[in-house]
């Protein structure tokens, strides 16, 4: 159990140094990677070891297209390597313009100053291997149990409420059981799990055990975030066509009996959430360049309510962030994950100008949040491949104040 909090005396270019040291090279080749030249992109091999792609094709058989990990001697296919989405965004997080004033000086005096209201650690389990990668995750209601979609050798994984690794499934294919590259998961009140598939342009849904349902095909391009809300009617945002669909599937018969664009002409929508309480819809957009983000906000209706993008923020609050993921809290709070500055905040309630509140700092790259009917808030951090859930010490963060 430790404390959340940025500690005085660590210096934020020794850390700087560190990762760019330790993470940000080839071990075979000691080039740096990079998101600019292609045969330096960072790769990683199903062993979990991680090596730039030039070396990956320098290493392997100009004919069987086979190569031996310089590591662990494992042997693998080239075309079974995949691109390491976490060092690709956290070099991409570290292009960072030289200059960027008092980030690290305003961040220790914002954790200094949250007083008895700081979330602490609880709970914290995983670690490369273990979760490989991972891009989306969702609590149960009922169990409190952790599914996440990563690139595991098993595409979704189950852990129960105290971290213990319970089950998996969805092996690497195109079948109906298989998964090619989850980003998101999501659960019912009956027990099914959605997975969105970018590698197959579907979304596929399972029991919780994991045996196949149904797959929605032929809808979507790239279909990114998923959830469902407290009717049992399932959102999916597609990255591509800009959209949010809604789909409501009769699970007894794996049947989709509607599915629907109930908002369009969105600029790379990717994690989105719906609140339990009032039926808000919440969706992030990404737009070209570095750390540009959009926060928008629906009601039920599909009907604007508020729209928070990192433009208005900054100039409110002298701060940049990078949106994440977002969740709702039980009262329809916003909290929301900061890739760039590695944090989570609260923004308030919709219909309210939105008030940056800290809430966690020090993350790697938070990238989903989930709340819990304890008050624990679940975060999915994608920089140490880990689990990790915080409380409030003293007052609890999620209930009404007077």
């Amino acid at each position: 159990m430790s404390e959340t909090s940025v500690h005085p005396n660590v210096r934020a270019e020794d850390i700087l140094a560190e990762i760019q040291a330790n993470l940000l090279e080839c071990k075979v080749c000691f080039e740096k990677f990079s998101i600019q030249k292609q045969d330096h992109t960072p790769r990683y091999l199903p062993c979990g070891h991680v090596l730039c792609l030039k070396c990956i094709c320098a290493l392997s058989h100009p004919v069987s297209q086979r190569l031996e990990c310089p590591f662990c001697r494992k042997l693998c296919d080239v075309g079974s390597t995949s691109e390491c989405r976490v060092l690709a965004n956290l070099q991409e997080l570290l292009l960072i313009p030289e200059g960027c004033p008092g980030l690290y000086d305003r961040v220790t005096e914002w954790t200094k100053s949250l007083g008895s209201g700081t979330l602490r650690l609880r709970l914290a389990f995983g670690g490369w291997g273990t979760i490989v990668n991972p891009s989306g995750m969702v609590v149960s209601e009922t169990s409190g149990q952790i599914v996440l979609a990563h690139d595991g050798e098993k595409r979704v994984a189950v852990f129960g409420a105290k971290g213990t690794y319970l089950d998996g499934f969805g092996r690497y294919g195109h079948g109906l059981s298989d998964l090619c590259y989850p980003l998101d998961v999501a659960l019912t009140k009956c027990g099914h799990v959605l997975v969105t598939d970018a590698g197959d342009q579907s979304v596929k849904v399972f029991t919780f055990k994991g045996h196949p349902v149904t797959a929605i095909r032929d809808s979507f391009c790239l279909p990114w975030g998923v959830d469902v809300d407290a009717n049992g009617h399932v959102f999916v945002t597609d990255a591509e066509m800009g959209t949010l669909n809604q789909v409501i599937i009769d699970f007894s018969c794996g049947a989709v009996v509607v599915n629907r664009v109930v908002f369009k002409e969105l600029t790379c929508p990717r994690s989105v959430a719906s609140c339990k309480a009032s039926g808000n819809i919440a969706v992030v957009e990404h737009f070209q360049g570095r750390f540009k983000t959009c926060l928008r906000i629906f009601n039920s209706d599909f009907v604007p309510l508020a729209q928070v993008d990192s433009f208005v923020l900054y100039l409110k609050n002298s701060l940049s962030l990078s949106i994440s993921s977002v969740v709702f809290d039980r009262n329809g709070g916003v909290i929301v994950g900061d890739a760039r500055n590695g944090m989570v905040w609260s923004l308030g309630k919709p219909q309210k100008t939105p008030t940056l509140t800290p809430l966690l700092s020090g993350l790697l790259r938070p990238v989903a949040l989930a709340t819990t009917t304890l008050n624990v808030l679940v975060l999915l951090d994608g920089g140490d491949h880990a689990v990790k859930c915080y409380a409030a010490d003293t007052d609890d963060l999620y209930c009404d104040k007077k």
